[in-house]
């Protein structure tokens, strides 16, 4: 079945662009687009779409309060945001990574990268992995973790596996890329991380890469 996908953007030829763009792959469907980020959680909530493409500055409701409602639905499949942002460091990016926002990718990003990010929080298995995501996150976590590292005592309920699985999930690595780095089984790895996610009580791997960071576990750079 083809990847629905919705698009947020005040600006109408970004939302055609990235529209046309998204529509000409065979698997990915474009059911539908947002001016800003009221009609967005409406129209997230009418189509259940996989994908949602937020832009994170919009008016009468921004990316990430548009964001944190839909997320706070519980759609059951999810609904994935994906925030879209022109600037290289911006706090609202991280702010809906912590809310349980799939990934983000900048506006000017190549064709390619877009397509890609969008099968790849479709699919669910993985933060954004291209290089200036990780960078991103990387920027904006350690301005966060600086000051302060949040203890998280959850921590020691995961075993020494457990905690190494966590870590290469912060390092932006797919269930495949941490096989290969375990030699492991991918099947035993998607075990690994569904226990880390009960434990910590995470969502999805954005929040568990956040919970990497502010906790200290995983040093920025």
């Amino acid at each position: 079945m083809a990847i629905t996908v919705l698009i947020a953007d005040d600006q109408a030829m970004v939302r055609q662009g990235f529209g046309a763009l998204l529509a000409a792959q065979s698997d990915i469907s474009v059911v539908g687009d947002a001016p800003n980020g009221k009609v967005a959680v409406a129209e997230a909530k009418r189509l259940r779409p996989d994908v949602v493409l937020m832009d994170v500055r919009m008016p009468e409701m921004n990316g990430l309060d548009a964001a944190r409602a839909i997320l706070a639905a519980g759609f059951d499949p999810p609904v994935r945001v994906l925030m879209l942002t022109t600037f290289d460091i911006d706090d609202y990016v991280y702010e809906a990574l912590s809310i349980g926002a799939s990934g983000f990718l900048l506006k000017d990003a190549p064709a390619e990268e877009l397509v890609r990010a969008v099968r790849v929080v479709a699919d669910g298995q993985a933060l954004l992995a291209p290089t200036v995501t990780r960078r991103l996150i990387a920027d904006v976590t350690r301005r966060r973790t600086a000051t302060r590292a949040k203890p998280t005592p959850a921590l020691g309920s995961l075993t020494p596996r457990e905690r190494e699985v966590l870590e290469l999930i912060a390092k932006g690595m797919s269930n495949t890329e941490i096989a290969e780095s375990l030699f492991v089984a991918e099947q035993t790895v998607k075990t690994h991380v569904s226990k880390v996610f009960s434990k910590l009580d995470l969502r999805d791997r954005a929040q568990a890469v956040v919970l990497a960071y502010e906790s200290g576990l995983v040093i920025p750079g």
